[in-house]
């Protein structure tokens, strides 16, 4: 089996998930960091095994024949670049979430990635979740019916106390309250109702809690999606909320509902008065080490094995989320409703 070699490119925050996650895949290794600051080969590989070649030079680390696949764990305002950049160098990608912050640069990354013809894997690890999974499941045996109705809500304070707070709070580096995390609620709600937006209209605010004083956008939005097939669904992003995680899906079709762990089929013959439970692991933190990367990086690497494109989230599949997001913060600045069409045209 062939070993992947990888190169982180920022070493932050959510590269504390991500290498650990990539060196516990069968055939996935990191062999090389860039860093805007300098960082320690020996430490480096002491702490995380294996030898890894340290950078504070990207384009140096790109030249490196022996390195197939770079992690983008850097600031999203740099994403699109780098992106480009990689791909220019026939790199495979891992892409945190956002994507980019703009349309223009999404474009422009896709396009690159499509000209060098290498495999993508976007970082919506939520649909890799045990309370995704199973979710989708009840989904895909059909007790629910035909969904006419979904509603995904990210609550997550992020405030002074977490480590991404520090670049969040700006428009240019965090974007939106959906672009810096609600996004993950946009990506499973799209992945739940399985059709195609047709348009959104969405309203954003903010808290008057001084914790939150920073933050130069609103920090709460509200989108309302219209799908293909005349399904409605609804996002809430709340990222100054003062309360425990909470990553709230409540799903209406035709046989039945499920709210979160719980569901009731008309198709199962049971009381319809109370909910049947479903046993899965909550989505209920942010912290990145609660992420599940492993299983969507074993995916991916698996998928490099075979030559196949990642499913579920390569950067072709992810594109549908990411200008849902971006529609979504389109219609709260103009006080509008947006269709799709004019973002994909």
């Amino acid at each position: 089996m062939k070993k992947y070699n990888v190169g982180i490119i920022g070493y932050g925050w959510v590269t504390s998930a991500h290498i650990p996650a990539i060196n516990a895949t069968t055939n996935g290794q990191v062999t090389a960091i860039y860093s805007s600051r300098p960082q320690d080969s020996a430490q480096m590989s002491a702490r995380y095994g294996g030898r890894i070649a340290c950078y504070t030079n990207l384009d140096e680390m790109l030249r490196d024949p022996s390195i197939h696949v770079v992690s983008i764990c850097s600031y999203p305002h740099q994403h699109a670049d780098q992106i480009v950049a990689a791909a220019k160098a026939g790199k495979h990608l891992i892409i945190e979430k956002p994507i980019t912050l703009s349309l223009a640069d999404a474009r422009r990354a896709t396009a690159a990635v499509a000209a060098a013809g290498v495999k993508t894997c976007v970082c919506f690890e939520a649909r890799f979740s045990s309370q995704l999974t199973a979710t989708k499941a009840v989904i895909d045996q059909g007790l629910l019916g035909k969904l006419h109705y979904g509603e995904v809500d990210y609550y997550h304070g992020i405030g002074p106390w977490y480590g991404q707070f520090r670049w969040n709070t700006s428009k240019e580096s965090g974007g939106s309250s959906l672009l810096s995390a609600g996004c993950h609620a946009m990506d499973a709600l799209l992945m739940c109702m399985g059709t195609e937006v047709e348009s959104v209209t969405s309203h954003s605010t903010g808290s008057a809690n001084a914790d939150f004083a920073q933050y130069k956008y609103h920090t709460t939005s509200v989108s309302v999606l219209r799908f293909a097939n005349g399904a409605l669904g609804k996002v809430a992003s709340v990222i100054d909320c003062l309360q425990p995680y909470y990553f709230h899906t409540h799903l209406v079709g035709s046989e039945g509902s499920l709210l979160d762990n719980k569901f009731h089929s008309t198709r199962l013959g049971v009381n319809k008065h109370k909910w049947s439970e479903l046993s899965m692991k909550m989505l209920d933190s942010g912290d990145v080490s609660d992420h599940p990367y492993l299983a969507q990086f074993q995916l991916f690497f698996d998928c490099l094995e075979s030559g196949k494109d990642m499913p579920m989230t390569s950067l072709n599949e992810s594109m549908k989320s990411h200008v849902a997001v971006l529609a979504a913060d389109l219609a709260a600045s103009e006080n509008r409703t947006v269709k799709l069409s004019e973002l994909n045209g």
